[in-house]
């Protein structure tokens, strides 16, 4: 049996102040902004954790109140000024609810209610106008917390600055200060952001970045795949394969190549692209967590941007494409952080100068670390790695599982959106797509077309080392 109760944080004496959004509060309100009301929350940003073997309810409210202290993204409200653009107030003092359910039995269902009481608090939209931008539900049983949710709207922050606002509430609740962690990972907060974006030198670079972009999307096709039917828009299926021998292929090909392991399934992704196109060239859409940037490391915020790969010859032999993609990655990276709305203003002024531009409709997002290597640093697997698989142990892709566990609402322009993703024991990639284009047959071919690239030539280079006196 559960009981729900609602406690409450009051938290005072913040920092405050008011300003100009940053280029990614501004860009995740726009899309949020063109989505149904029913639709919005799945741009929701969220987390939840059993806790073993549980903590006081006390510990628990006392950190999450340090880490409002700690994070300004999460007592800041967005609103437009009068000119269409977003304003960003953070608040120095209120009151953050605390949804909490009070349950009993084993651990195992504890961890049913938390996964139910999770989903039911990630389906809430926010009101970023009017509410803090944070949602936590516990779930508490002998006055311990067993399990906690963080739901939290992306206008707050991303993926890697989730991992990050795990990270410092983990460390709240075992003892350390925000002071501590603040002197550890010292981090801009959203108003220095949006200082920096206002100032000559973050004009410089918004401009610098977005030109490259545009120099790109002149040179790449208007379009890889056939247009989509709308006529009847049906859900878009997400397939996840699974592949324990991906998790070890591609750290060898990355070492191999002197490139780096997003760098070596970017590529894979790009001959897929290209293959399933009947295109030479392929374009993608990067999501770059722009974490390399000076004081971003450890913000929890919207950091995250689009940049655009255009690579050339995609179909070509897989070690060259990956050492061109590598190299190419760089710029990348380099040019993800501008004022998207700037960049889509030009986007359409040139499409009605001169037709349409490179195609974006194929994303890419590598997920598995919060901060990647630093920019051209291959990666650097342990010998144990390659010396493993040269000497017999086989990358095996006969444990590769593909499954298909849910659909997601059609979304306009998207033919694919590829993730990478990292379990203990396997490297999954999550692939939704618009099955019109790419109905579940070609999808299969794709994410098992890339395990097979990456496997294959791990399998060769492992057989050059065995060779190598």
């Amino acid at each position: 049996m559960t009981t729900s109760q609602q406690l409450e944080i009051t938290f005072s004496s913040g920092r405050s102040g008011t300003g100009p959004a940053t280029w990614g509060q501004q860009a995740i309100w726009d899309a949020v902004g063109r989505l149904s009301p029913a639709d919005a929350p799945r741009y929701n940003i969220t987390t939840a954790a059993p806790l073993e073997p549980g903590l006081p309810v006390p510990v628990v409210l006392d950190a999450l109140t340090d880490l409002l202290h700690l994070h300004d993204s999460l007592h800041t409200r967005l609103h437009p000024d009068g000119e269409g653009r977003l304003r960003q107030t953070v608040d120095p003092e209120g009151r953050l609810p605390v949804h909490t359910r009070h349950g009993d039995g084993d651990s195992a269902e504890l961890a049913r209610t938390g996964a139910a009481f999770h989903d039911e608090l990630a389906a809430l939209p926010f009101d970023c106008a009017t509410e803090w931008p944070v949602r936590v539900g516990l779930v508490v049983a002998g006055g311990l917390v067993r399990h906690i949710s963080l739901v939290l709207s992306h206008t707050a922050l991303d993926g890697a600055g989730m991992g990050r606002l795990a990270m410092d509430l983990t460390e709240l609740s075992l003892g350390s200060s925000a002071e501590a962690i603040r002197a550890r990972r010292p981090a801009q907060q959203p108003l220095e952001e949006a200082a920096f974006q206002q100032s000559e030198r973050g004009r410089r670079r918004d401009a610098n970045a977005r030109a490259h972009v545009l120099r790109k999307l002149r040179s790449g096709p208007p379009r890889l795949f056939p247009a989509a039917r709308h006529d009847e828009p049906q859900p878009f299926p997400n397939a996840v394969l699974s592949s324990p021998a991906l998790l070890r292929a591609v750290e060898l090909v990355a070492a191999g190549h002197r490139a780096s392991t997003s760098s070596v399934l970017l590529a894979a992704t790009a001959v897929m692209t290209a293959r399933l196109a009947g295109s030479s060239d392929a374009v993608l859409q990067v999501v770059v967590n722009n974490r390399f940037l000076p004081g971003l490391t450890a913000a929890v915020s919207v950091v995250a941007g689009d940049g655009l790969l255009h690579l050339p010859d995609a179909d070509g032999e897989f070690a060259a494409v990956v050492r061109r993609t590598h190299a190419a990655s760089i710029a990348t990276y380099r040019h993800a952080y501008y004022d998207k709305r700037l960049l889509d203003e030009e986007i359409a002024r040139l499409t009605a100068e001169h037709g349409p531009l490179a195609d974006r409709s194929c994303i890419f997002n590598d997920t598995r670390d919060l901060v990647p290597p630093s920019l051209g640093e291959p990666a650097t697997p342990s010998p144990g790695d390659a010396a493993g698989t040269a000497s017999g142990e086989p990358l095996d892709p006969a444990r590769t599982t593909l499954g298909w566990p849910k659909e997601f609402e059609p979304r306009p322009g998207l033919t694919y959106a590829l993730d990478a993703l990292r379990t203990p024991d396997a490297l999954q990639l999550a692939m939704t797509a618009d099955g019109s284009v790419l109905p579940r047959p070609r999808m299969e071919r794709f994410l098992y077309g890339i395990e097979e690239l990456v496997v294959t030539e791990a399998q060769a280079l492992a057989l050059a080392l065995a060779a190598t006196p």
